[in-house]
């Protein structure tokens, strides 16, 4: 019983990110706990049928859109949230089913999700974002460039694959296993219980798991998306993510990095980014002290140091 239990958390933590799980030098967060900086505006806006919860947080400075992973919430980035919204105004969103988003009645799917996001934004004002999308959030972020590519000016994607066969073998069966028969099993972890503390309808709960379920048994492959995708874009992994290595290179090639020497002056150097955050898993990578130093330079725009020369030119 006790491996069985093992196994169909596992599977539930590797789509979920895993909200508030303990790992080596890294704190849990409380299931009460909220974002450390004071939203400056909360509310709801209706898309597509749903009603979605957002919070902004930051008054001023570029919009950046938050987008959370499978079974977590905008709590879940409270370790980084105040090191994001340091001038920059920060848009975050409880996703369909999720925090106090309700579940709704249609499936949960990245794409609908995608549009739905692009209909918050302009309900809300904003003609253009940067966005930021950890894992389930991830593939909302990628799926709203693909699809209104004018509203997202800068791209980071944080521990999210373009396809289903990117995740390591083992995990497709363990994810497969994902539904409701998993819900008294998590009922002591901090997926649920930060999930009851805040939901409209917390007895959803089952409901929600059989939703993340039929997701992630549904094959995708956005690969020729990939080669399309308009905005500048960093992708960040954990060197002990859930993902293969073989396809985050893929993944960087396919945007057209990783295929030649960057020249000493960048004269080769594509439009996009990659990341590899040491001693970092899938399930602890949204909040690591390592990210916000990792994606703040790249959405400001200031990623690149000075070269060789220019050192050498200030030196007295």
């Amino acid at each position: 019983m006790t491996t069985l239990r093992s196994l169909f958390l596992t599977a539930a933590l590797a789509f979920a990110g895993c909200a508030g799980t303990t790992t080596q030098g890294v704190t849990p967060m409380s299931t009460k706990s909220a974002t450390t900086t004071k939203a400056t505006k909360t509310g709801y806006v209706q898309a597509n049928g749903l009603s979605y919860y957002y919070e902004i947080h930051g008054a001023e400075g570029e919009p950046l859109l938050l987008l959370h992973g499978g079974l977590g919430s905008i709590d879940m980035f409270a370790p980084i949230l105040p090191g994001l919204a340091a001038g920059r105004q920060v848009i975050a969103i409880d996703l369909q089913g999720h925090g106090r988003t309700a579940l709704g009645d249609r499936p949960i799917d990245y794409s609908a999700i995608g549009d739905d996001m692009a209909e918050v934004l302009t309900k809300l004002g904003y003609t253009q974002v940067d966005a930021l999308g950890y894992s389930f959030g991830g593939g909302v972020a990628f799926r709203l460039a693909v699809q209104h590519p004018k509203l997202v000016r800068r791209l980071a994607l944080v521990s999210a694959g373009f396809a289903q066969d990117g995740f390591y073998a083992e995990m497709l069966p363990q994810q497969a296993a994902v539904g409701a028969g998993l819900a008294d099993m998590m009922k002591n972890t901090p997926m649920y219980t930060s999930y009851a503390a805040v939901a409209p309808h917390p007895e959803e709960f089952p409901k929600l798991l059989d939703r993340m379920g039929e997701l992630m048994r549904k094959p995708y492959n956005y690969a020729e998306d990939v080669k399309q995708l308009a905005p500048q874009t960093l992708l960040v992994f954990g060197d002990s993510d859930m993902y293969r290595p073989e396809h985050i290179v893929e993944y960087f090639q396919l945007l057209g990095g990783g295929k030649r020497d960057a020249g000493w002056q960048r004269e080769h150097q594509g439009r996009h980014r990659l990341a590899i955050l040491p001693n970092t898993t899938h399930y602890d990578m949204f909040m690591s002290p390592l990210l916000v130093p990792t994606v703040r330079p790249f959405l400001d725009g200031t990623q690149a140091g000075a070269s060789w020369a220019e050192q050498v030119e200030k030196r007295p």
